[in-house]
């Protein structure tokens, strides 16, 4: 008895060690988080194991994705961490503008990674033709040429040359002719798909963000959707946008957390006032804060484990990618307090990997992305906002 005593003593003291251990852990990587100026070594570190990990042949890049998601997802997964990263690229340029010189060199390098054809083969798959070779068709590629788009459109936001102007000239004027030509301005990702709507966002902020290079050409386009968006595709019980939209322009999927989150982030980057309506909706219906703080994938039904291709593990309701991408909205409305929850949040999960003047999520080495992301997010400076 004594024996079994002191076993169970000794393995309790273990793990409230343990923990103790987690919690000083935590609270040391974390306690800088609140301003830019405070985040900086952190950012730098974290922006050179990306630039080290995703600036390589397109080959190299793929095979970091997890094999087990298939090809597909592969292909998405190392675009979204090249436009992420080059993002958080262009975001740092203007946050320590000593970085730029640097952030154009590796932007250039990411936006040729993503013009490669094994890159572009996940696309080329799906739809039978090569999104870059076939802009004069009409079929919609829609997801590929916006997140090439945007990546063009921050090289030259932060002082890139004119080497990418044409292209992001003719991927504009296809991506703009397919949105208008479709009756309810959303076309389909892949083909005998719903409207993936954080995909459609991606086209809107690359217009937008076209617009404002180009003396406003396309900004009809942008304004015509936003508009529409709030009188057409909001969900009638959270009031959130729509996570999906059929041909006809409506919907019955229900929505979803980390689809929500990510639509928040890309309204920052077009219509402040909207994203700020939808974060305040996001945070009332998703959020959570107890046992940890996050963004829950289903807003009314607890799912306290299961699977999601986009969100991810879902942990304790949580959707990881929800909460990373809550993040980017946190940030650029200046909500400190939130967002050093979900940072901490992404630090118990994640666990900070420091080596040399790199450091990274322990997750990163399955999941590349989501450390991508959640720089971008970190980033999301609002100048109007302080951090």
């Amino acid at each position: 008895m004594l024996n079994f005593i002191f076993r169970h003593k000794t393995f309790f003291i273990i793990i409230l060690s343990l923990l103790l251990i987690k919690v000083i852990w935590v609270a040391g990587i974390c306690w800088n988080n609140g301003s830019f100026d405070g985040e900086k070594d952190d950012l730098l570190q974290r922006r050179n194991y990306l630039v080290n990990k995703i600036k390589v042949e397109p080959c190299q890049l793929l095979d970091e994705m997890p094999a087990g998601i298939g090809l597909q997802f592969q292909g998405e997964w190392a675009l979204y961490s090249c436009s992420m990263l080059t993002e958080a690229l262009s975001n740092m340029a203007e946050l320590y503008p000593e970085t730029k010189n640097e952030s154009l060199v590796s932007i250039d390098s990411l936006i040729a990674i993503v013009m490669s054809p094994e890159l572009r083969l996940y696309d080329k798959l799906r739809w039978g033709e090569d999104p870059l070779e076939s802009l004069e068709g009409n079929k919609s590629h829609i997801s590929y040429l916006s997140h090439l788009a945007w990546m063009i459109g921050n090289y030259r936001r932060i002082g890139g040359d004119d080497r990418y102007d044409h292209l992001h000239d003719s991927i504009c004027r296809t991506m703009n002719r397919r949105i208008v030509q479709s009756q309810v301005m959303n076309i389909p990702t892949y083909p005998e798909e719903p409207v993936y709507v954080p995909d459609m966002m991606v086209a809107i902020v690359a217009l937008s963000d076209y617009a404002r290079l180009n003396d406003g050409k396309y900004s009809v386009t942008v304004d015509t959707w936003l508009r529409r968006a709030q009188t057409e595709w909001l969900d009638d019980t959270t009031g959130l946008l729509v996570s999906f939209l059929d041909e006809n322009g409506k919907t019955d999927a229900p929505v979803k957390g980390s689809y929500s989150a990510l639509n928040c982030y890309y309204l920052t980057k077009i219509d402040g006032a909207f994203a700020k309506n939808q974060y305040d909706r996001l945070k009332s219906r998703f959020s959570q804060d107890f046992p940890v703080s996050g963004i829950k994938e289903y807003h009314d039904h607890a799912c306290w484990f299961g699977m999601d291709i986009d969100a991810g593990p879902i942990i304790l309701n949580l959707s990881p990618s929800g909460t990373a991408f809550a993040i980017g909205s946190a940030t650029y409305f200046g909500d400190n307090d939130f967002r050093n929850k979900l940072l901490k949040t992404a630090e118990i999960a994640g666990h900070t990997v420091p080596w040399g003047n790199c450091r990274h999520y322990l997750l990163a080495e399955a999941a590349l992305v989501g450390e991508a992301i959640t720089l971008a997010m970190r980033t999301n400076k609002n100048h109007q906002a302080t951090l």
